[in-house]
């Protein structure tokens, strides 16, 4: 089974975990880790250094159009960063997890 961790990144941690929860509760992803950041980027013309809130969301491929919608439907960016990288590899057991708890 292929697993797909989904990364995104807020300015909000209540943000963070509404989309979190939202996505557990719909049977998008199986767990979502939020952690807290330090980002430095470029935004219309001026360097930014923000603290963000990242999360990194374990789901399947099959489940990336819905995942995405729902990050883009509570995300609060005009441009949110969203990212999607199949594993190479992984734990099969836990692989199974994902698999079951992304299933909808």
């Amino acid at each position: 089974m292929t697993i797909l961790a989904v990364l995104t990144t807020i300015d909000d941690e209540d943000r963070a975990r509404d989309i979190a929860g939202a996505l557990i509760g719909r049977n998008l992803a199986a767990c979502v880790q939020i952690s807290s950041i330090e980002s430095l980027y470029e935004w219309e013309g001026e360097i930014q250094n923000d603290r963000e809130y990242r999360l990194l969301i374990k789901t399947i491929p099959a489940r990336y159009a819905d995942v995405e919608a729902e990050i883009r439907r509570l995300h609060t960016y005009d441009l949110p960063a969203i990212l999607a990288f199949e594993a190479v590899e992984a734990f099969d057991e836990f692989a199974d997890w994902v698999a079951r708890h992304s299933a909808g």
